[in-house]
């Protein structure tokens, strides 16, 4: 199982909204075949395990390992379950349940009517930890939320004076990178309007994620360069204009929550807020979170804009170039 979900890593910049998923064929202990899900719309890991799987080996005499359940529906692509069906190996051991409404149990169950052995839950907590976006979005039909922010030792994260740079701009390929893992990167008016920012993963590869733009009064400027390349999302409380380079999309009153929710609708997992600093702390303040990265620069300001305020220890602390990178998750 633990090749299963080295290969299934190999998909994280390109499988989403899908889960990642890898396979791998055991034949006498040894790994005859391996695949994992490479991108969206693409064939599955069990389709691509068995597509490698040579055919001198007896399939009946092997063991299909696979990191979440096989889909038993048809999608982009025919149902898992049944190629495994067809194919009867003797055995098939799943990292975990598939919380898809449309699967959840019903791979199984066509495996177990078919006469196959199964296994369920190896390696189980990682599986989940793998696809914990998948998995919130299928369970609490809401999008994963990353907070991100750099901040100065002495806790400030925006100059009154305008755009400063606080992280080491080594770590700029670190900030794209975890762009590149979020299907949309969010942000508040506010920030658009002071610093202008592109938001999007220049420094690294990937795809760009969808902007977000979370302004209630409309106030955000929309010749910024943010509106200059693909279309982003406005939320706002008042009514406005659609046009090529964006929506904007009522709200009513209705928040983050509801904004979050919108963007569950539209098949968006995960989300990177990015700021402000009042936009981050609302997150905080209503629990919408679910991991917060804290880069520390190990500069002192002793005036300016506070950063947001986390009240529990860091789950861990990375010293990379002349930053400290906090992790945080919320307390259960």
């Amino acid at each position: 199982m633990n090749r299963c979900l080295e290969l299934a890593a190999l998909g994280k910049l390109h499988t989403a909204p899908n889960p990642m998923v890898g396979c791998v064929i055991v034949y006498k202990d040894t790994i005859v075949a391996e695949g994992y899900h490479e991108k969206y719309g693409g064939a599955h890991a069990e389709v691509q395990a068995f597509a490698s799987l040579d055919e001198s080996i007896d399939v009946n005499k092997c063991t299909v390992y696979v990191s979440l359940e096989p889909c038993s529906h048809f999608g982009k692509t025919p149902p898992c379950a049944d190629l495994i069906v067809a194919k009867k190996p003797q055995r098939v051991v799943i990292g975990m349940l598939d919380p898809h409404e449309k699967v959840a149990g019903k791979g199984i169950k066509k495996l177990l009517e078919a006469g196959i052995n199964i296994h369920v839950g190896v390696l189980e907590e990682e599986c989940k930890t793998l696809n914990k976006r998948f998995i919130k979005a299928h369970t609490r039909q809401l999008p994963y939320v990353t907070l991100k922010w750099a901040e100065t030792q002495d806790g400030y994260m925006a100059s009154t004076t305008g755009q400063v740079k606080i992280s080491d701009p080594n770590n700029d390929v670190f900030v794209h990178q975890l762009r590149a893992t979020h299907q949309a990167i969010l942000v508040g008016a506010a920030t658009v309007n002071t610093d202008n920012p592109m938001l999007d993963v220049r420094d690294s590869v990937g795809t760009n994620p969808v902007k977000v733009v979370y302004s209630p009064k409309l106030s955000v400027d929309r010749d910024s360069e943010l509106f200059k390349t693909g279309k982003a999302l406005i939320y706002s409380n008042e009514p406005g204009e659609e046009c090529e380079n964006y929506s904007v999309i009522t709200i009513a009153g209705g928040g983050i929550k509801a904004m979050l929710s919108d963007l569950h609708r539209k098949g968006i997992h995960s989300v990177l807020v990015e700021g402000g600093p009042t936009l981050l702390q609302e997150f905080l303040t209503k629990d919408l979170w679910d991991e917060a990265i804290v880069l520390k620069s190990n500069t002192n300001w002793n005036a300016g804009i506070k950063a947001p305020w986390i009240d529990i220890p860091s789950l861990r602390e990375i010293k990379q170039h002349q930053d400290l990178i906090k992790y945080f998750i919320p307390r259960k």
